[in-house]
């Protein structure tokens, strides 16, 4: 079989003119791209965030009910890896396993930080 000598697709030939309208295109892709990252990536300093009102705690509540609330969430949310890890197997029991223990570390932090607003004697 002989070699072609048309390459398959054809080579492009590129002028200046042609060059520079890829160019300008790639700068306006680039100008766009970064927009549309900027806006939904860069959180703009100038308007203050506002709080979502749908799940609200009430500004004057004071911090061992905080504390306490948080404890008993925590062990909840315990129970339920503990409980979800022994219906798995393999590698998803590892991972809820895994789960419970941050949730169990996280749940002693808390505990550790209520003994010291109301100190049980």
């Amino acid at each position: 079989m002989k070699d072609k000598l048309i390459p398959d697709p054809p080579l492009e030939e590129s002028t200046p003119l042609a060059d520079a309208m890829r160019e300008e295109e790639l700068a306006r892709n680039r100008e766009a791209i970064k927009r549309a990252l900027d806006f939904y990536l860069v959180p703009d300093s100038r308007k203050p965030g506002k709080p979502s009102l749908m799940f609200m705690v009430c500004p004057n509540i004071d911090t061992e009910s905080l504390l306490a609330h948080a404890c008993e969430s925590l062990a909840s949310a315990n129970v339920m890896s503990s409980n979800f890890a022994n219906e798995l197997g393999g590698e998803q029991r590892s991972t809820a396993l895994a789960i419970q223990q941050i949730v169990m570390l996280a749940q002693l932090a808390v505990n550790r930080a209520l003994d010291r607003v109301d100190p049980r004697t």
